[in-house]
């Protein structure tokens, strides 16, 4: 007992001092570690939220841009049909007004016709002449100028000669 009671002493001594500095230590207080990582999670916050507004903001800017450019494009298609029916209504009131002024020529006196013919350029007189009917065109090539009926006879035998054969 002696033995125990002679080392007990040193033994608290000892504690004592191990205990005493972590005692005396001020303890941080929970608020005081806590705070800077709160502020940090709160300032991060509201970095996300900033950016979910901006995101938001984007998106209703995307859909709206969506939007009109669908809008245009309707528009854009609606103005190219318009303008393909335009087109074909020229080209069809062209070729009637081209059928009409050759059943003109054909319907005249082809002396009359010959005398029309001759004043023309050769590759427009030979566009009619390859729609009349070959009676009348031949009657119109006999009463030309043998040099204007060689012209138009050779337009008219080589409008298809670049064309492919295969």
């Amino acid at each position: 007992m002696t033995r125990f009671a002679t080392g007990v002493g040193p033994a608290i001594a000892l504690a004592e001092e191990t205990v005493a500095p972590m005692v005396e230590a001020p303890m941080e207080t929970p608020v005081v570690v806590v705070q800077p990582l709160l502020d940090a999670l709160q300032d991060r916050e509201r970095r996300i939220s900033e950016r979910e507004v901006a995101m938001e903001d984007r998106m209703r800017a995307l859909s709206l841009a969506e939007v009109e450019l669908s809008e245009r494009l309707d528009e854009l298609r609606a103005a190219e049909e318009s303008l393909i029916a335009a087109i074909a209504l020229s080209e069809t009131a062209n070729d009637d007004d081209i059928a009409r002024l050759t059943a003109v020529y054909e319907n005249m006196k082809p002396a009359d016709a010959a005398g029309l013919f001759s004043q023309m350029a050769p590759d427009f007189a030979s566009g009619f002449l390859m729609r009349m009917a070959p009676e009348s065109a031949a009657a119109v090539l006999a009463g030309l100028d043998p040099q204007t009926a060689y012209s138009i006879s050779v337009i008219i035998a080589g409008r298809n000669t670049n064309a492919p054969t295969e």
